[in-house]
């Protein structure tokens, strides 16, 4: 049977919990169009399903139509792959299990793919990005909170319920911080947005030595890179000790799984040197023997813009392609 014409273009959508980013993509993950909103604009899930759905349907009709667009991929907090829904997210609005695929499959009529935000970025590194041309590699992103993949032979091993990777909630101190998950000690209570700010507190208590730390207004991790860029010390051992949990994490991660790699992104890998360098030695210390000096830790070269909708477009052409009208 000869086919019509091949759907070169799929669309990506990049959910986080402050903005949606839709965006066309075509094979070559060249963006041919993107916007985005506010998802704090809606609370209801439904509400947030029909104005997405609309969304992409005006972006898809300004730039080439239907007859074009295979099929749709999405990344989102707590997303599972294998069931289409986010599944009890802590930090959207929406709660229990959100059949998010299947709610704009039968709004779009085309295949719908969903899959981790952690999960789908690692995809877009494998196709796009700085994993390109590996088999088995490990993606963490460091942000708000701490995701992570698993790729193997060039898939992704999503394990018995699709949860696989959740190295973020793994522990590293015993007993240590609770962390938002309920358990204690887990790596992102330590290396998380808010971990890196409970370190800065507990530095500032315990250490007497001037600081600029104590003079500005300390918001965000990236406020602690300034002050290490300006000569701050105290800042400096702020990413030491981040960088020092960080590292035995990988080295966890690593010790099971024997990566070629391990693909480093999100905000908190801005602070360079003052993080990695430590990271890097403390995972050395940590990893098993028989891997020292192979597991090589490389850093994102995706615009962190980019990163979500075309990891998004790379999930939707994992899916079988489907559509009501075409």
């Amino acid at each position: 049977m000869i086919e019509g014409a091949v759907k070169s273009r799929v669309v990506g959508v990049g959910l986080s919990v402050e903005r949606t980013v839709y965006a066309i993509v075509d094979m070559r993950g060249t963006i041919i169009a993107q916007k985005e909103f506010p998802t704090t604009d809606f609370p209801n899930v439904n509400d947030f399903a029909a104005h997405l759905s609309e969304c992409i349907f005006q972006l898809v009709e300004a730039n080439g139509g239907y007859e074009s667009i295979r099929s749709v991929g999405i990344s989102a907090p707590s997303g599972n792959f294998k069931s289409g829904c986010i599944e009890y997210p802590p930090n959207l609005p929406w709660k229990g299990q959100t059949p998010l695929s299947a709610m704009l499959r039968d709004r779009l009529g085309l295949a719908v793919a969903l899959g981790n935000d952690a999960h789908v970025r690692a995809l877009g590194e494998y196709v796009y990005g700085s994993a390109h041309g590996l088999r088995d590699f490990l993606y963490i992103t460091v942000g708000h909170g701490v995701g992570s993949a698993v790729f193997t032979k060039g898939k992704f091993y999503l394990g018995a319920d699709g949860f696989s990777g959740e190295v973020g909630h793994t522990c590293v101190a015993h007993n240590g911080r609770l962390c938002s998950c309920g358990n204690r000690g887990c790596l992102e209570a330590y290396v998380g947005t808010k971990g890196v700010m409970r370190t800065v507190r507990e530095l500032l208590e315990k250490d007497p030595r001037p600081s600029l730390m104590r003079e500005r207004e300390i918001k965000t991790p990236k406020d602690v890179y300034q002050c290490c860029q300006d000569g701050d010390e105290l800042a400096v051992q702020v990413f030491h000790e981040t960088g020092i949990y960080l590292g035995i994490g990988m080295a966890n991660f690593a010790s099971v799984l024997n990566p070629d790699a391990i693909v480093l992104a999100g905000g908190i890998t801005g602070a360079g040197r003052w993080l990695l360098e430590p990271a890097s030695q403390s995972f050395e210390e940590h990893v098993f023997h028989n891997l020292k000096g192979k597991v090589k830790l490389l850093p994102s070269i995706l615009n962190k813009d980019d990163r979500d909708v075309l990891g998004a477009g790379a999930l939707a052409w994992e899916v079988k392609e489907y559509s009501l009208f075409i």
